[in-house]
């Protein structure tokens, strides 16, 4: 893989670089249903975020549903899969996007990694550190760095043996770090995850 090379010029990142086998980024069509999915998930362990994401499934036969679908499903219902009042009006607030505005991987791909994140917070319940995992992992970005991320952090406080007192001043060292990545910081991402086992890749 090409980012390899590029990225083994860090002599620490190198060392992760060896231990599991080279990442391919994928690219998912419904962006729609990625960022609910998302959603979904914030703040809970992968594995109850799947159950609740087979639950949203179930209600549409298993199939990935369209906008209007999620429109039209009563609020009580989606709520009964186990999302909160915010997290099913978020769901809603996405749907709705999409129906009005639209995001098809074909829009976004027209678009900077700025411009998505620019243009997909402004729906309420969509952050930056969500549309960054989206352009990762749906998008297939290659050059995008989470440096929210609470696992990028951790590991690279690790790895770099960084002081983080200063939640300031460690961001800005990060983002100094992830700089001699570039244009390929997602891959530097994605080890810096598998190496702490905390991948939130779904």
């Amino acid at each position: 893989m090409v980012y390899i090379a590029h990225l083994s010029k860090d002599k620490k990142l190198k060392k992760l670089l060896g231990i599991h086998p080279p990442h391919r980024l994928k690219k998912r069509r419904n962006i729609c249903t990625y960022l609910c999915a998302s959603i979904m998930s914030q703040q809970l362990s992968t594995k109850v975020a799947d159950v609740i994401y087979r639950r949203f499934l179930a209600l549409y036969n298993d199939k990935e549903p369209s906008p209007q679908q999620i429109i039209d499903m009563p609020f009580d219902t989606l709520r009964s899969i186990g999302l909160s009042n915010a997290k099913t009006n978020y769901v809603k607030n996405v749907a709705r996007f999409e129906i009005d505005f639209g995001m098809s991987a074909a829009k976004l791909n027209k678009m900077s990694n700025e411009e998505v994140i620019e243009y997909l917070t402004q729906i309420k319940g969509v952050g930056r550190w969500t549309v960054e995992m989206l352009l990762m992992f749906a998008l297939g970005r290659e050059d995008v760095f989470a440096v929210d991320d609470l696992g990028i952090q951790n590991a690279m406080i690790k790895l770099y043996g960084l002081d983080n007192s200063d939640k300031k001043l460690l961001k800005e060292k990060l983002i100094k770090i992830s700089d001699k990545w570039s244009p390929y910081r997602t891959y530097a991402c994605l080890h810096l995850w598998q190496w702490k086992d905390n991948s939130p890749g779904k």
